[in-house]
């Protein structure tokens, strides 16, 4: 089976799209080519005067850490998952519920297996990106403060004229501190952990509960979506007790990751549902295919006359 000409066009406009997500991602991680938004303050708000946690190298839970287990386990359970399928419709020759090979060329050959592995994983990488841009384009529009943004604005309330609580400061050139950590202080609605650690495991967690269908997981299958979705909520919580998020940032992050996990899952794989088997046919068709319902022959009266008549002359 060739791969059509249309679909080779979406083919590369999947391609661009997936790199201009990246380009954008990298964008806003790593320029400066969008301006944060420099939110004021009250004088002394106890809101804002928790203890500096450090680095994030020195969280329980480290970006290393994170990225690590967001970036390889869901491969990781994908590629060996799918394998698993595929060799199970090869061993029990289900093949009618298996994806046909696509030739892409005289030699070129896309078997069902690496269809839908680099689907899955083409689309949860997708998501990752698309999760981080929110993120981003949220914390550089809110400009949302840390809970321990004054502890390293290091702010002089007596160059201000901070004569009491509800004084507002909304001086860009307040803070005295180390500009980089003032930047990042500025940079936390919504949290970036909380939404990648949930995109992360509600992807992973729909993809087990719909590709797994072997018999004796009925309760082996919530126990891992459970535990997956159990460590993003810790790495939130983490998140707020070491003072580098708020509630509501971690609660946002939250949002921003499952909504963009369901919507891929349910509107654009569709459940990793694979190829619907040929031997289902439709209601009508069915229909169609339904024997001819023999009706017995009923005689009239007057046909019964007549054959009686009949034989009384002859």
């Amino acid at each position: 089976m060739s791969l059509p000409f249309p679909l080779t066009i979406m083919l590369y406009f999947q391609m661009v799209i997936m790199a201009g997500t990246v380009m954008l991602a990298y964008y806003f991680e790593y320029t400066d080519t969008f301006t944060v938004n420099v939110q004021g303050f009250f004088c002394y708000d106890s809101s804002y005067t928790k203890p500096y946690p450090g680095p994030d190298e020195n969280s329980d839970i480290p970006p290393a850490l994170l990225l690590s287990l967001v970036a390889g386990v869901p491969v990781l359970v994908i590629i060996v998952g799918e394998t698993v399928v595929f060799c199970l419709q090869v061993a029990t020759r289900d093949f009618e519920n298996q994806e046909k090979t696509i030739l892409t060329g005289d030699c070129c050959y896309i078997n069902p297996l690496v269809r839908r592995t680099v689907r899955f994983l083409g689309i949860y990488t997708f998501g990752l990106f698309a999760t981080d841009i929110f993120v981003n384009a949220g914390q550089v529009v809110t400009g949302n403060l840390a809970p321990h943004f004054l502890t390293v604005c290091k702010p002089n309330y007596t160059d201000l004229g901070c004569q009491q609580y509800t004084q507002f400061i909304t001086n860009a050139q307040a803070c005295t501190g180390n500009p980089d950590l003032v930047l990042k202080a500025r940079k936390t609605f919504p949290s970036k952990e909380a939404a990648l650690s949930v995109y992360a495991a509600l992807y992973l967690a729909m993809y087990i509960t719909n590709t797994v269908k072997a018999k004796g997981t009925r309760l082996a299958k919530p126990v891992l979506c459970l535990g997956m979705m159990c460590l993003a909520f810790l790495t939130g919580v983490n998140r707020v007790a070491e003072y580098r998020n708020h509630w509501s940032d971690v609660i946002a992050g939250f949002l921003i990751g499952m909504s963009i996990a369901v919507f891929l899952v349910v509107c654009v794989i569709n459940n990793f549902k694979g190829k619907r088997k040929q031997t289902e046919n439709s209601p009508i068709d069915n229909l169609a295919q339904m024997p001819a319902i023999s009706i017995p022959r009923v005689e009239s009266p007057l046909e019964k006359n007549h054959i009686t008549a009949f034989a009384e002359i002859t």
